[in-house]
Parts: C-alpha cells; structure tokens; sequence
C-alpha cells in the first residue's frame, strides 16, 4: 500500500470520525434542550395545579363550563349537593401508604337527577365490600368538596390490565364502563367528570378521603444537565483527538 493510498485511508477515516462525533453531539445537545422545554412546561403545569387546588371551591355549572368551551378542568375544587347510590359502588385498584386496596367511586344523585362518580376515598383490600364497612356508607342529602378530574380519552398505557368488570374491578379510570355497569340511573346521566372527595372524615374512618395525588415528578433539569454533560464530554474527546492529530 502506497503513502498515498494510507493518507487517504486515514483522511476518510478522519472525516467519518468527526461527522459521527458532530452528529452525536447534535443529538445530545437536542435532549438537553428539548429536556429544558419540557422543564418550563412542567413547571408551569405545578403552579397552575398549585393556583387550582388552593383556590376557592366553584359551583358545578362553572365546572360543566369548562367542560363545554374545551377548558381542562382537571383538580378545580368543586362543591357539589346530592344523595349517594351506595349499591353502585365502582372499584379502583390503588395503593395508600403501603397499603393495596381500592378508592371507591360512588355514583352521587345530584338535585336535578343527573350524576356525578365520585371518588370518596381509599378501602383496605379486604374491606372491598361496602357491607363490611356500613358505618361509612352516609345516607341522606350530602354536600361533597372535592377536585375536579377529567375523564380519561382511553387506557393510559398497554401495560395497564384490563378492566375486569365482572368482579367490578378497574385499572383505569373508564368512566363509560363504570357508569355502564352501576346499575344506578342511564350512562347518559353521568356527568363526564370525576370528583376526588376532600379529606372530610367520614364515619367509622371509611373510605379513607383526601387520596388525590397531585405531586409530579419533575426531574427535566436533571437530565438536561446529563445530556449536556455527555456532550461536554465528547467535545472533549474530539478536542483531545484533534491535537493527538496535529502532532502526528
């Protein structure tokens, strides 16, 4: 192999050396700054929930408002009147500080006869059935505060199990089987919005209220400052290559 020939084997493999580090530097310096987007978006996100849930409790019309103009009326507190259908109680597998058990949506009557599915708190696993839990079932006229929270446009993720409404258990927030299968009022009477019930005790201790979880993770910047690392990183690496370079 000539002299020739080596220089042009190594100047190609110079240029596609340098073309990889570019690109690869291109990329990260793309998820760092699409990292910083998502940054500003989520904490723009956290204040509005925070502005929300401290807010004053608003009637249900200007909730339904909301609903109506396209506007997310995700945890807007709310202050509802009703009686609850105890008997269509829905059940929602969840967790509870270290606990497995179920948040209990229960279909709420309200003064003008439509409904509204209301999740009235966590249950313990073994205390699924609202007979072993009387104390808490309330009757009579009550008035819920609670957030506000959207229904949901499909299943989540595919490694969300399937509802099984036979056993009237559900994975996901459906709220067309859920008003389909309580056996309480038309599906068209539901209103297409969930209420989280605030942390009012109810008697006997159940279902646990309060249970909304409205803490997000935020961890953009972290990896921002991972994926500008790394490109700091191989500037370095090509800036190190470029004087080995030079002295050869």
């Amino acid at each position: 192999m000539s002299d020739t020939q080596v220089q042009n084997r190594w100047t190609l493999g110079s240029i596609v050396f340098v073309g990889g580090v570019l690109v690869a530097l291109v990329i990260l310096l793309g998820l760092g700054t699409w990292q910083m987007q998502r940054l500003g978006w989520k904490e723009a996100l956290i204040s509005t929930i925070d502005q929300r849930v401290a807010s004053e409790p608003r009637s249900l019309e200007e909730i339904e408002g909301f609903l109506t103009t396209g506007n997310d009326v995700d945890y807007w507190p709310v202050k509802v009147e009703g009686v609850f259908h105890h008997d269509g109680e829905r059940h929602f597998f969840a967790t509870h500080e270290g606990r497995a058990g179920f948040y209990v949506y229960t279909p709420l009557e309200l003064t003008d006869g439509r409904l509204v599915l209301v999740n009235r708190g966590f249950v313990p696993y073994e205390l699924k059935e609202p007979s072993t839990r009387v104390q808490g079932q309330v009757e009579g006229i009550v008035n819920v505060t609670g957030l506000a929270r959207a229904e949901l446009d499909g299943k989540p993720s595919v490694i969300v199990p399937d509802n099984d409404l036979t056993k009237n258990v559900f994975y996901w927030k459906d709220l067309q089987a859920m008003a389909e299968t309580t056996g309480v009022g038309q599906p068209e009477d539901y209103l297409r919005l969930f209420i989280d019930a605030n942390d009012t005790a109810n008697p006997g201790g159940l279902p646990v209220g309060g249970v909304t979880m409205i803490s997000l993770p935020n961890s953009h910047l972290e990896y921002a400052l991972t994926w500008y690392s790394l490109a700091a990183v191989l500037v370095g690496v090509l800036g190190v290559w470029v004087v080995r370079q030079r002295k050869t």
